[in-house]
């Protein structure tokens, strides 16, 4: 697992999850200690002999399959808000399901990565993010926990102390959505969890 706290980097660069820290908030955008986590070309990018090449929608399906599968209902399919935004009360999934873009983690303060259709981020709840650049026929999916609706608020400084105390309550998932058991999720985000109880 590799860390990045500084700079723009492309997701596909390395076939491994790599995070982003965005502890510290940014103007009105309180981030999280939990950091952002990109798992690059999670799809199969191999067909099946005889198999044609995955098209946009079967991206979005098998999106739809394993994010489900693993506990992550989709949903919505559209490109990203072009807009500083952030969920405080949930963690949220995206799977980029067609073409690429430039997407600002953190707020103005924060990272700027570059997506590709395939790859998939976990954002922790309170990370700031933000559709700066793509390619017209980009896309994504986007999915959280069962039984959750995503509060979605803008970069209000006004909103701050009460975005904080809503983002401490938000549940930390089990397990990781990729595999349904150990993983990216588990091997980081656990160990900072139980750390911040302390």
């Amino acid at each position: 697992m590799m860390s990045f706290a500084a700079g723009t980097f492309a997701a596909g660069a390395s076939s491994n999850p790599r995070h982003l820290m965005l502890a510290q908030p940014s103007q009105g955008i309180p981030n999280n200690p939990l950091p952002l986590i990109i798992y690059p070309q999670v799809v199969p990018d191999e067909p099946e002999e005889g198999a044609e090449e995955l098209s946009p929608d079967d991206l979005a399906q098998w999106f739809r399959a394993e994010f489900g599968r693993h506990g992550w209902p989709v949903s919505w399919h559209a490109p990203i808000y072009p807009y500083t935004h952030y969920h405080p009360n949930t963690h949220e999934l995206l799977g980029i399901t067609c073409g690429w873009a430039e997407i600002l983690f953190g707020g103005e303060s924060g990272r700027m990565v570059t997506v590709y259709a395939g790859d998939v981020i976990l954002i922790p709840a309170g990370v700031g993010h933000q559709q700066i650049a793509a390619s017209d026929d980009f896309m994504a999916v986007g999915a959280y926990p069962p039984g959750v609706t995503p509060k979605t608020l803008r970069d209000e400084q006004a909103l701050m102390e009460q975005s904080m105390l809503e983002i401490k309550r938000v549940a930390m998932p089990e397990t990781d959505p990729i595999t349904g058991g150990e993983g990216a999720l588990t091997e980081v985000w656990h160990p900072l969890a139980r750390k911040e109880s302390l």
